[in-house]
């Protein structure tokens, strides 16, 4: 029996920019938002998705990353009970909801940093940062040093290896279960999360809430270190991201089949996506917009939890600059999204309903059947049955043959409900320039 996570297939949403709120949370009053948000679930079941990323979410002074307090919805967005009546209608609509966790760092205005900042040496939270040294000053003048993320003051690391400190972080958990009912949490910068620490909040998670997901933002390094049974359930699979586009632009499938193949044994379990709040679109870092169909495709047959960015099944482009990330966390209501309405859509949600009904596609073995630079097919296996993905990245048309996973009489086109013939063990066909298709073999 596979868990909810393993069925999984994700709708992110950036709430700060989605609904416009402001860079800086300078307001004292609450403003809300979430009447914005509440509309977007009817439009994430209807493509398909069962599970919604939402975040940063909670009280931050600016980006939503430099959480102020960790048991208050920031207020530009709404009160706690917006957040509890989200959730509730999300699970009623049969949507799963993962928060952003950050845990890494916290704004410089949360209660433990302030004191630390008035009290100096007799705070009882100089402990609670790494690297606090009260014989010098820091960039943003504080009568005293620490270490930051990345070098950015705004953001002080908390020292995970403080019992008071985790003991707070996983009382934070808890109440944000029993408050809201969350199924899950993204761990922000869980590359550089202290190993233990991730250890010990996999077991107290697993005794908050049965198949709660502990998902951690990962970006270089041996992905096995983190998802295993003792730490996190999954990573971000920015290796996969970084493939993927590439692979279209080059024309070079290998790129991604060798990506596949290195990550085979963890693949199933690893978040995959084209796009996020961090990175470039994928519509803008393609050289053909002609490719986008096939990302997709390949998304959401590929191993993986697959995520789709708000915004993405628009085909919606966007570019960061060195300063800004506007144009990564566009303000849009679902009233101009739906505007955006185009063929790339329908492909998508096509696509994702294919993923959810056919079991192949969530844990289902892959097994390589046909690679060369702009042709590409595999399967993904179930007990008993096989789907096959087959890809033609040329813009001429491209007589394939693939052998077929077992032996079977003809194929399902799942794209379009056609039939395809079976010959001497092998599916022959022609994909024109551009396209692909999933197949499903049939025995009979």
């Amino acid at each position: 029996m596979n868990t909810w996570y393993e069925q999984a297939i994700f709708y992110h949403m950036y709430p700060l920019g989605m609904t416009g709120a402001p860079k800086q949370n300078r307001e004292p009053r609450v403003t809300y938002r979430f009447a914005g948000l509440d509309q977007w679930i009817p439009h994430i079941q209807q493509l398909g998705c069962n599970a919604i990323y939402i975040g940063p979410l909670f009280e931050s002074s600016s980006h939503g990353y430099d959480t102020r307090d960790y048991k208050l919805t920031d207020r530009r967005l709404g009160d706690n009970d917006c957040f509890k009546r989200f959730v509730k209608t999300c699970h009623q609509s049969g949507i799963r909801v993962v928060v952003d966790g950050v845990f890494n760092h916290t704004g410089r205005e949360f209660f433990a940093f302030q004191d630390i900042q008035q009290n100096r040496e007799a705070s009882p939270y100089c402990d609670w940062y790494r690297g606090v040294n009260f014989g010098a000053g820091s960039p943003l003048g504080d009568s005293f040093s620490y270490e930051a993320w990345q070098g950015h003051f705004e953001l002080p690391c908390l020292n995970l290896h403080s019992p008071a400190v985790k003991q707070y972080l996983f009382d934070v958990i808890r109440f944000w279960i029993d408050t809201f009912d969350i199924d899950g949490i993204r761990l922000d910068c869980a590359n550089v999360l202290d190993f233990q620490f991730m250890k010990e909040m996999r077991a107290a998670t697993d005794q908050m809430k049965a198949d709660f997901w502990l998902m951690g933002e990962v970006i270089h390094g041996d992905y096995g270190r983190w998802v295993n049974s003792e730490m996190l359930h999954s990573v971000t699979n920015y290796e996969l991201h970084k493939s993927l586009y590439s692979g279209l632009n080059d024309h070079n499938f290998f790129e991604i089949a060798h990506n596949v193949r290195r990550l085979e044994a963890i693949g199933p379990k690893l978040y995959t996506f084209l796009d996020n709040h961090d990175e470039n679109r994928i519509a803008s870092k393609l050289n053909k917009k002609e490719h986008l169909p096939l990302a997709h495709l390949l998304l959401l047959t590929l191993p993986g939890i697959p995520s789709l960015y708000y915004g993405g099944e628009w085909g919606m482009e966007g570019m960061r600059t060195p300063h800004c990330d506007v144009d990564l966390r566009p303000c849009i209501t679902i009233e101009e999204g739906k505007k955006l309405h185009r063929p790339l859509t329908d492909v998508i949600t096509s696509l994702i309903h294919i993923h959810a009904k056919n079991p192949e596609f969530y844990g289902g073995r892959y097994q390589e059947l046909l690679l060369n630079n702009r042709q590409y097919a595999f399967a993904r296996h179930a007990r008993g049955s096989a789907a096959i993905t087959v890809l033609n990245s040329d813009d001429q048309p491209a007589a394939v043959s693939i052998p077929a996973p077992f032996a079977a009489a003809r194929a399902i086109n799942l794209m379009d409900d056609t039939v395809v013939t079976v010959e001497n063990g092998r599916v022959n066909m022609i994909l024109q320039g551009n396209t692909g298709t999933v197949l499903r073999m049939m025995e009979d």
